[in-house]
């Protein structure tokens, strides 16, 4: 009798142990999702991250400000107000020189056409020259060794002073040639150097205007990227304020998931009132008390810490202290005295 109650005793503790056990194995892996999912570690992350972004953001801003505050020195009114002046000096400058040589341009084909009208007297009294100095070397040559006749004295006379007027015509005429080109050439000469200037000034203008729309347009950029910056600090703050507001940070509460459940406590078998027999004696109903009592504090203890799922090391507790009380009621009912 004593045996078959000792054995009962012990089924229910052990199933108990086994409960316990089967909760321990899952219970890890519970604590570890809750841990990972929990409402109020994701709200310290994100919190965390949108300060970081809000710090960034201002950083970004900051810098932001400094270049829009370059850009505008670079660009300050006295600045441009100068860079102004030398272009309008420059585009006096170009204006003067362009009208200059764009007048003396116009009396180039003039002066061309007097060397060519002066080109074409040279040649002909060139070619006059030339021409009496051959009748003269001629009419020498037809003389040979013989005496000439006074006829032909005459005439090679004649042809002399000929050719000696000639080459005066032909040096006068070469004279004026040279003297028109060298007026031709000086009017090309200043026309080239009065476009020479214009383009120097024209340079220096578009140089001038070059650096002013570069400063305006740096000034332009810096205040776009500074509005954006200011925006994107703005965009920033507010998720940080949102992520910070009460209404966010407060964490939900959570239900210990389903296989957290306690293990139920093991009902003895009734006795029958006729026969008396499978009644458990006292030193067992005492054994399974304490055991359920006990499982009940632990569990209890472990549900008041408010974890989502108890830890296996707790729950392995609860089935060493349900095998310890089944050991001793085995003794007690094997040995009653």
């Amino acid at each position: 009798m004593n045996d078959i109650l000792a054995r009962r005793a012990r089924r229910a503790t052990v199933s108990i142990a086994l409960s316990a056990a089967l909760v321990a194995g899952i219970a890890p892996v519970t604590a570890i999702a809750a841990e990972t999912s929990s409402p109020t570690g994701a709200v310290a992350l994100q919190t965390e991250d949108a300060a970081a972004a809000k710090e960034k953001a201002y950083a970004a801003m900051q810098e932001a400000l400094k270049t829009l505050e370059a850009a505008k020195v670079a660009a300050s009114p006295e600045k441009l107000a100068a860079i102004d002046d030398d272009i309008a000096a420059f585009q006096e400058i170009y204006d003067m020189v362009v009208t200059e040589a764009a007048k003396r341009r116009e009396r180039l084909p003039a002066m061309q056409a007097n060397v060519d009208a002066a080109q074409a007297k040279y040649d002909e009294a060139h070619s006059r020259t030339s021409g009496l100095q051959a009748e003269l070397d001629k009419a020498l040559e037809a003389l040979g060794d013989e005496e000439p006749s006074t006829a032909t004295k005459e005439h090679i006379k004649q042809l002399r002073r000929e050719i000696m007027s000639a080459e005066r015509r032909e040096k006068s005429c070469e004279d004026d040639l040279h003297s028109y080109r060298r007026r031709l050439e000086s009017q090309e000469r200043q026309v080239q150097d009065s476009e020479s200037e214009a383009e120097e000034a024209k340079a220096h203008i578009d140089e001038d205007i070059a650096k002013r729309d570069a400063l305006l347009d740096d000034l332009n950029k810096a205040q776009t990227a500074y509005d954006d910056a200011c925006k994107a600090y703005e965009e920033a703050k507010a998720a940080a304020d949102k992520a910070t507001s009460p209404e966010i940070t407060k964490p939900t509460e959570t239900t210990p998931p389903s296989g957290s459940t306690q293990p139920a406590e093991a009902t003895p078998p009734v006795a029958s009132p006729a026969t008396g027999k499978d009644a458990p004696s006292s030193s067992t109903k005492q054994a399974n008390t304490s055991s359920g009592k006990q499982a009940d504090t632990t569990a209890g203890k472990l549900a008041n810490t408010g974890d989502a799922a108890p830890s296996a090391i707790a729950l392995a507790g609860i089935a060493a202290a349900g095998l310890g009380i089944t050991a001793t009621a085995t003794r007690r009912i094997r040995n009653p005295k």
